[in-house]
């Protein structure tokens, strides 16, 4: 455990890192039962599932980076609107 000590594992941050690998499980197993064909949607490029999860987290780790840049402090309101823009990317995308 001492070559963890550095990373600050606080209860938050595991329950983040444990909901991502959740997510990518259940998208790896739900693609092993039901693969998935390219679409193009919302995003002006042909995606999978896969895709538009990756998208959807990649965006949303920018969105609340600039968040906190711009000043602000409340996460919140950055999770409600990453969490919304999760559905939109993942439904429509």
């Amino acid at each position: 455990m001492e070559l963890l000590d550095w990373m600050q594992w606080t209860r938050p941050t595991a329950i983040f890192f444990a909901a991502i690998a959740t997510m990518l499980a259940g998208m790896t197993l739900w693609q092993a039962v039901q693969p998935s064909a390219e679409r193009k949607g919302l995003l002006p490029i042909a995606t999978t599932r896969g895709d538009r999860l990756f998208i959807g987290l990649l965006t949303n780790a920018y969105w609340h980076l600039g968040y906190l840049a711009a000043g602000f402090q409340n996460l919140w309101i950055a999770l409600a609107v990453g969490v919304a823009w999760m559905i939109l990317v993942l439904r429509f995308g």
